[in-house]
């Protein structure tokens, strides 16, 4: 999840999700027949994962088209929240279908069904390789927007699911153990728990107005103090608005002389200055005060 996806355009964005939709959703209607002649509920089971994928993508796309509204009237930030939102419904389906699935497993394992090999490999076997496919074309999107993080990790977990299943049908036409298959699926739920869980985390940090994981409120504070002139710093805040773009405002109580001289302009040019080449943050309020103003604030914390 490195910088250099930074400069891919929205729309180069939305054509590569769709690429991988379009993709999966062909593959998913060709699973649905194959399950309704072959009357496999395995089969089945699995295309309502796909179905997820190719839902989690149709809400990325959804959420980023409402990102990119202006702000307008009451929304101040445009509906760039919405792609957050979004994310954090695909770790929610993550999880939910984690635990559908591990139950499903858990019932297998103690109860082993008569599993068909050569069906499962050869389903597993396209399907490795669509879901190869498509999370090829998804890579190629902005990862570091948790939007396009929560879809991939959806067909990610999917792909896992495929070489588990491709695994468990080897092994079950190798030796004729049919426990491999809930075998298989364990480890995916496991993957997809993880995945889950890191999309929750990282939306909810942002969902909560938490402090951007690359900045240190501490640190952050003990650089403004670092400029000359600012005697001290309260009511200090950082959050997210949307993925890459952190906020930060705070009130700076000034030396006196900055407002008698004219120099408390320069003071915020160089404390903002500070926030865009230390923390990357470009989007910034801050209230300059002299000493005597802290009596006036009752909320100041």
């Amino acid at each position: 999840m490195g910088h250099d996806h930074d400069h891919i355009s929205p729309a180069a964005d939305r054509r590569y999700l769709i690429a991988a939709m379009t993709l999966l959703g062909v593959f998913l209607i060709g699973e649905v027949t194959v399950a309704i002649l072959a009357d496999s509920l395995a089969l089945l089971a699995d295309a309502g994962h796909m179905l997820t994928d190719v839902g989690a993508i149709a809400a990325a796309l959804w959420a980023m088209r409402l990102a990119a509204r202006p702000a307008h009237g009451q929304w101040t930030y445009g509906w760039k929240r919405a792609e957050i939102l979004s994310a954090a419904l695909n770790g929610i389906t993550l999880l939910v279908f984690a635990a559908v699935v591990g139950v499903e497993a858990i019932r297998r394992l103690l109860d082993p069904p008569d599993a068909e090999g050569w069906p499962m490999f050869v389903v597993a076997l396209i399907g490795c390789a669509v879901n190869v496919a498509a999370a090829a074309l998804m890579a190629r999107a902005n990862r570091t927007s948790l939007n396009v993080e929560g879809a991939y990790q959806h067909v990610l977990s999917d792909l896992y699911g495929f070489v588990g299943t491709l695994a468990a049908a080897i092994v079950i036409l190798l030796t004729g153990w049919t426990r491999a298959d809930p075998v298989a699926s364990l480890v995916v739920v496991a993957l997809m728990t993880y995945a889950g869980v890191c999309l929750l985390r990282d939306s909810g940090r942002i969902l909560l107005e938490g402090a951007p994981a690359e900045v240190d409120v501490d640190d952050l504070r003990r650089h403004l103090l670092e400029v000359d002139h600012v005697v001290e710093v309260h009511d200090l805040h950082a959050w997210t608005v949307t993925s890459g773009l952190p906020a930060v405002s705070a009130h700076l109580t000034l030396g006196g002389e900055c407002f008698i001289d004219g120099s408390a302009p320069r003071v915020l040019d160089q404390v903002q200055a500070c926030l865009a080449g230390h923390f990357d943050v470009e989007h910034s309020t801050f209230q300059l005060e002299p000493a005597t103003h802290l009596a006036h604030e009752p909320g100041m914390h």
